[in-house]
C-alpha cells in the first residue's frame, strides 16, 4: 500500500464540535488546517446522531402533542390529528444533511483540507491517516484530538442495535413503541423518552440513583420529575436494572428487587466514555487518568508538546458548547498566546418541555463547600408572558453569595428555559450581582421576567408575588 506524505500547521483529528469549530478558527488565524474524520458527513456525534436531530424530534413530537391535546384551551379545535411518523424523521435527517453540508461548505470557504480516514498518532507531530483508498501520513507543528466520546455499555444490556439500543436506534425507530423502557434518567434518556411517550408510547424510565438529573440542582430536579411525570412519564429512581435481553420480538428488562417488565424496545442511556480508542496515545507517551480521559494543562496540551486535546476526551461536562469553546481557546493559544474558557459559566440545557437549564453552582454544591449564600424563586405560574402562553409550569431560582450578593447559581424549568439561561451564563461571566439583574430593565410582558424577579426574590422583594 502506497503513502503519501504531506504537511500542514495544525492537524485536527475529529471533526465534532470542537475539532471542526477548532478548525475554522485555526484557519482564520493563517494557519494552514487539516482535520481528519472517519465518517462521511462532518459534525461529529451531536450534529449527526445527537444534539440536532433529537431537538428536530422534540419540536416534532411537541407540535404533534398539542395538536392533539393542547390547543382547545387556545379556542382551536381540530379533529383527525394523524402521526406520519417517515415524514417526521425525514424532517430530522433533512435537517442533519442541511447543516453537515453547511459545514463542508465552511471548510471549502475557510481552504481547510479534509481527510476522510481513521487518525492515529504515530509520534510527535506525526499522524498516520488510514482510509478505504490508502494511507496517508500527515506533519504538523500541533495536533489537536478531538474525537469525543461514545456510549457507554452497562452490564447485563445486551446491545442488539436493533430492539436494544443506544441513542442513535431512539433516533429512527421505525414505528412508535408500544413501550419503551429507558435505562438512565440524564439529559438523553428523558428528552428521548420524552418524544415517544408524547407520539404515543408507554414509556419506563429506570434510575440506579435515587433521583433523575445527576448534577442538576435537587430542588429544580425534583420540580422537573413531577412535571414529566405528570406528562405521563413512568420515572422509577433506585431502579438496579440487573439485565436486558432480547426476547423474540420483545425484550425482557430484570431489576434487582422488582417484577420483570416486559417491553418492546430498550434505550440505554447511562452516560458517554472518551472516544480515544485507536488514537495511538501510547506510542508518544500519553497515559490516560482513571476515568479514560486524556490529562491537559490549562492550555489543553498533553504531556507531549505540541499535541492538544479538547472536548469529551478531556475533563470537564460532555457538551457540545463546552467542546467548542475549548478549540477556539486552544487554537488561540497556539497562534496568539492566550485563549481562555470559564468552566464556571458553562450552561448546561435538558430539551424536554419544560426544558431545564442551569449555570454555575447547586444549591447541593454551596451546602456541600459551606458557602453562604441565599436564594431568590419566581414561579412561571406568575409570569403573564407564561400564561399567554399556556405553560406554567416551573421557576427561575437564583443563588447569590450571602456577602458580595454575587451570583453563584442561577437554575431554571419552565419554558424556554434553554433561551433564558443565556442572561444568566453573561451575567456571571461579567461577576454582576443579583441586584444588578434586578436593576436590569426587562421586556414586557416576557419570559426573561421571571429572571428579573427571581433575582428580587434574592433580597425578599419580588414584585409579583
Amino acid at each position: 500500500m502506497s503513502v503519501a506524505e504531506r504537511r500542514h500547521d495544525l492537524i485536527v483529528i475529529g471533526a465534532g464540535p470542537g475539532g471542526y469549530v477548532a478548525a475554522i478558527r485555526a484557519a482564520q488565524l493563517g494557519l494552514d488546517v487539516a482535520c481528519i474524520e472517519r465518517e462521511p458527513a462532518l459534525g461529529g456525534t451531536c450534529l449527526r446522531i445527537g444534539c440536532i436531530p433529537s431537538k428536530a424530534l422534540l419540536e416534532a413530537s411537541e407540535r404533534f402533542a398539542e395538536a392533539k391535546h393542547g390547543l382547545d384551551a387556545f379556542g382551536i379545535r381540530l379533529s383527525g390529528v394523524e402521526l406520519d411518523l417517515a415524514r417526521m424523521l425525514k424532517r430530522k435527517d433533512d435537517t442533519v444533511r442541511s447543516l453537515t453540508a453547511g459545514i463542508a461548505g465552511l471548510f471549502k470557504k475557510n481552504r481547510i483540507t479534509r481527510y476522510a480516514g481513521s487518525g492515529s498518532l504515530l509520534a510527535r507531530g506525526s499522524v498516520r491517516v488510514e482510509a478505504v483508498d490508502g494511507v496517508t501520513e500527515l506533519s504538523a507543528e500541533h495536533v489537536l484530538i478531538a474525537t469525543g466520546s461514545k456510549v457507554a455499555p452497562l452490564a447485563g444490556v445486551e446491545l442488539d442495535g436493533d430492539r436494544i439500543g443506544t441513542s442513535t436506534e431512539a433516533l429512527s425507530f421505525p414505528e412508535v413503541p408500544r413501550h419503551l423502557v429507558v435505562i438512565g434518567a440524564g439529559f438523553i434518556g428523558l428528552e428521548l423518552g420524552s418524544v415517544w411517550q408524547r407520539l404515543g408510547a408507554k414509556v419506563t424510565v429506570l434510575e440506579y440513583l435515587p433521583r433523575i438529573l445527576p448534577g442538576i440542582d435537587s430542588e429544580i430536579a425534583s420540580e422537573a420529575q413531577r412535571i414529566l411525570s405528570r406528562q405521563g412519564l413512568d420515572i422509577r429512581p433506585g431502579s438496579r436494572v440487573v439485565s436486558a435481553r432480547r426476547d423474540g420480538d420483545g425484550v425482557v428488562v430484570n431489576v434487582e428487587g422488582a417484577e420483570p417488565i416486559a417491553c418492546d424496545r430498550v434505550l440505554l442511556a447511562v452516560g458517554r466514555l472518551p472516544n480515544t480508542d485507536g488514537l495511538g496515545l501510547d506510542k508518544v507517551g500519553i497515559t490516560l487518568d482513571e476515568r479514560g480521559r486524556i490529562p491537559v494543562d490549562a492550555s489543553w496540551e498533553t504531556r507531549v508538546p505540541g499535541i492538544y486535546a479538547v472536548g469529551d476526551v478531556i475533563a470537564g461536562p460532555m457538551l457540545a458548547h463546552k467542546a467548542s469553546d475549548e478549540g477556539v481557546a486552544c487554537v488561540e493559544r497556539i497562534v496568539k498566546g492566550y485563549g481562555h474558557v470559564n468552566y464556571g459559566t458553562i450552561p448546561g440545557v435538558c430539551y424536554t418541555h419544560p426544558e431545564i437549564a442551569c449555570v454555575g453552582k447547586t444549591e447541593d454544591e454551596l451546602i456541600e463547600a459551606r458557602v453562604l449564600y441565599k436564594k431568590g424563586s419566581f414561579p412561571f405560574m406568575a409570569n403573564g408572558r407564561a400564561k399567554a402562553l399556556g405553560s406554567i409550569d416551573g421557576r427561575v431560582k437564583i443563588l447569590a453569595h450571602a456577602e458580595t450578593d454575587r451570583v453563584l447559581g442561577v437554575h431554571i424549568v419552565g419554558p424556554r428555559a434553554g433561551e433564558l439561561i443565556a442572561e444568566a451564563a453573561a451575567a456571571m461571566e461579567f461577576g454582576a450581582s443579583a441586584e444588578d439583574l434586578a436593576r436590569t430593565c426587562h421586556a414586557h410582558p416576557t419570559l426573561a421576567e421571571a429572571v428579573k424577579e427571581a433575582a428580587l426574590a434574592v433580597d425578599g422583594r419580588a414584585l409579583h408575588i
